[in-house]
């Protein structure tokens, strides 16, 4: 929702200025939320990527674009590079407008190594006066219409059947020619908004949002600075644009899930930026880091479901993970973990996070991370291998008739088993932990309290789970309960059948002795 009248202004600040809004290819503002609850339980203000990291990368080549709080330069989403960025050598001709087809015409056969976004830059800067003709002409034209032809298709080709509007794109402030009357406008304006007139042309390829993930903005805004154009972060003090979020756990989980499935859509197409790009060297090499933790995000998954089991491992098997570390070993994890608290400590006096909403943040991170992104991972590779397509509907953020009463309701889906099983995993960990201390005597407390440590970090980043899970009523769904029952107790079987930490030695003289007393 815009909440500001005159948002041009700030944006158009920008991208008047004389140094750098030739450049700026849109303008990003952040989002505000309504409607959450006061302890923002699962982080849907996502004040730590909109306050940190947005302003971070504004400072490299600019914020990436999020699908909402943005305004645009119309040339960039045309496909035009950023006009400080160097043009082809002009061709001299008495008519500047057939210089520029010549160029197009013997760049089709001579090289097609071209880039198309330097084609138009070139074509754009030409006589932007030139007549555009009519198909149904050709025969009565001579060589030199002729050319001017080819060149008028191979706009066409690129931006659909639209003379009207292939002649806007050409346009510095865009807008239409003065000759064009009323009705001419209307009958082009719904033929361009017809269903087929993207159908072999370049929209979805290289000029609007670029299509091929559900994460479109993400791949836009890529493909954007990829061309050499940089992005602004804008945060007036008054919020530009305000909205509402799922409160609801499910729905949020949802959410999220679909974000990381654009992820990793991206990672596995053409478009990922560990090797898209590379050509025009105009990605920045600290912006295209930024995009690859853009897109890889998702796979941190599978090693921190590995984190979080651990801990209910050692303590079920009452072996410890972590070896006995050397001082130097000590020194070096001590003054690892000083300087990410340092960095956080630091992050936040800079962007004026509260430390509360940095914690709400590494929670659902977590939360998200054996749930939603370990979904994500999985359907995107079976949609890559199998072709098993997932269709998203947009995130319902409807409130109940009570305040938040949308926060409490419970509403069953498979995301919910991975969470719930590691959380069952880990207090019953906890338990056995506590129970083998008992019986061993006073020697076993010193190491259980390392254990029982690390599973009660497990539980407090999982604690808002918990309670979404309970709802108003404190009570997890019966389904949600036994499905993540016996996740747990399958795993807690394999384990104890595999017994890692039980090297292949020991396990012959074991089974050699119990054969022996006939066990």
């Amino acid at each position: 929702m815009l909440t500001i009248a005159r948002l041009r202004d700030p944006a158009m600040c920008f991208m008047m200025d004389p140094e750098v809004g030739r450049d700026v290819c849109y303008v990003q503002f952040p989002q505000r939320f309504d409607g959450i609850d006061k302890s923002d339980r699962y982080a849907n203000r996502n004040t730590v990527f909109f306050d940190v990291n947005m302003k971070g990368l504004d400072g490299i080549q600019g914020p990436v674009y999020v699908g909402t709080g943005c305004v645009f330069n119309r040339q960039a989403l045309y496909g035009y590079g950023p006009s400080s960025l160097p043009t082809l050598t002009k061709k001299s001709s008495s008519c500047s407008w057939l210089g520029s087809c010549c160029c197009c015409c013997r760049g089709k056969k001579a090289t097609k190594e071209k880039d198309l976004a330097e084609v138009y830059r070139d074509a754009k800067r030409e006589d932007l006066n030139a007549a555009i003709f009519n198909l149904r002409e050709i025969e009565s034209y001579d060589e030199h219409e002729r050319s001017l032809l080819i060149s008028q298709m191979s706009f066409e080709k690129t931006f659909g059947l639209s003379s009207v509007f292939i002649e806007s794109t050409l346009m510095e402030n865009g807008g239409v020619a003065e000759s064009a009357n009323p009705s001419t406008l209307i009958k082009e304006a719904i033929h361009v908004i017809s269903c087929g007139y993207e159908e072999k042309t370049a929209w979805g390829k290289e000029i609007g949002w670029i299509y091929g993930s559900v994460t479109e903005d993400i791949l836009t805004g890529f493909k954007m600075h990829c061309r050499g154009w940089r992005s602004i972060y804008c945060m007036p003090l008054r919020p530009a644009f305000k909205g509402s979020a799922p409160i609801n756990l499910s729905d949020r989980l949802h959410q999220v899930l679909r974000w990381a499935l654009g992820s990793v859509e991206i990672f596995l197409s053409r478009h990922c930026p560990l090797w898209y790009g590379f050509g025009g060297g105009r990605l920045q090499w600290l912006q295209r880091l930024a995009y690859i933790n853009t897109i890889v995000y998702p796979f941190t998954s599978l090693p921190l479901v590995a984190y979080c089991s651990l801990p209910a491992i050692c303590l079920l098997t009452g072996k410890f993970i972590i070896p006995t570390l050397s001082n130097l070993a000590s020194i070096l994890f001590l003054g690892l973990f000083l300087s990410i608290i340092l960095t956080s400590v630091l992050e936040l006096r800079w962007s004026g996070v509260s430390i509360e909403a940095l914690w709400r943040n590494e929670q659902f991170w977590v939360i998200g991370g054996v749930s939603a992104h370990l979904f994500a991972v999985f359907q995107g590779f079976l949609k890559m291998l199998a072709g098993l397509d997932t269709n998203f509907t947009v995130t319902a953020k409807a409130a109940d008739d009570t305040e938040f009463g949308e926060l409490y309701i419970i509403k069953w889906t498979t995301v919910l088993i991975p969470p719930t099983s590691i959380l069952i995993v880990n207090l019953v960990g906890v338990v056995a932990g506590f129970s083998d201390a008992l019986n061993s005597g006073y020697e076993a407390w010193g190491p259980l309290f390392g254990k029982v440590f690390f599973a009660f970090w497990v539980i407090l980043h999982l604690y808002p789970f918990l309670k979404g899970l309970m709802g108003r009523q404190n009570r997890t769904p019966t389904i949600v309960v036994l499905w993540s029952v016996l996740l747990a107790s399958v795993f807690s079987l394999v384990w104890v059948k595999i017994n890692p930490f039980v090297s292949t030695d020991d396990a012959s003289v074991v089974a050699q002795n119990c054969i022996a007393i006939d066990c």
